[in-house]
């Protein structure tokens, strides 16, 4: 009796648990980018935590631009624990056609492109109708960052990008806020 009870209980436990999975969407992203209206700079607004970014203390922020054969750079900056500004230069690209949401994105010497693991995705999983806030991440959800067009947000503009992002699966109590100066 109590061998029954215990497989019974556990099979609800797995029932439940696939039901609660089937409730979180899959990361996806946007339906489109214009990566013309995406150039520019764009502020950090908040991130998941990663080894890459571990010496940025504040002030981080993005800068796209149009480079040449249908490419992006990338310019990455922030401000260390001794007070210096540090940056990356980056390279992006679209997978997929000009209008495309997914990136791939390497900060590796152009002479190691050719190595498929010196490329990370980026995906543009949120954005606003007027370009001004987005969220990025990739397929297995270890990455996420917010970012913004000014150094704050609106805090109900925040709020419901938490939500769109937990139904997506994306755990937003892993999220560490990133200091900015006002503009």
């Amino acid at each position: 009796m109590k061998i029954a009870r215990s497989i019974t209980a556990g099979a609800l436990a797995l029932a439940a648990g696939a039901i609660e999975a089937q409730t979180v969407q899959a990361v996806t992203p946007i339906a489109t980018l214009d990566v013309s209206r995406y150039v520019g700079r764009w502020y950090e607004i908040a991130k998941f935590p990663n080894r890459f970014q571990a010496r940025c203390v504040s002030e981080t922020s993005a800068q796209y631009g149009i480079a040449a054969e249908g490419t992006l750079r990338v310019l990455n900056q922030c401000r260390t624990p001794e007070g210096t500004m540090t940056q990356a230069i980056g390279e992006a690209r679209q997978v997929g056609g000009s209008d495309s949401p997914r990136l791939k994105v390497r900060f590796a010497p152009a002479w190691l492109s050719f190595l498929p693991f010196v490329w990370g995705d980026y995906w543009v999983v949120d954005l606003d109708e007027a370009y001004e806030l987005a969220a990025v991440s990739e397929p297995s959800r270890e990455y996420l960052w917010i970012l913004s067009r000014s150094p704050t947000v609106d805090p109900a503009r925040y709020s419901a990008l938490m939500q769109r992002l937990a139904a997506m699966g994306l755990d937003s109590a892993k999220l560490e806020k990133t200091p900015q100066q006002p503009d």
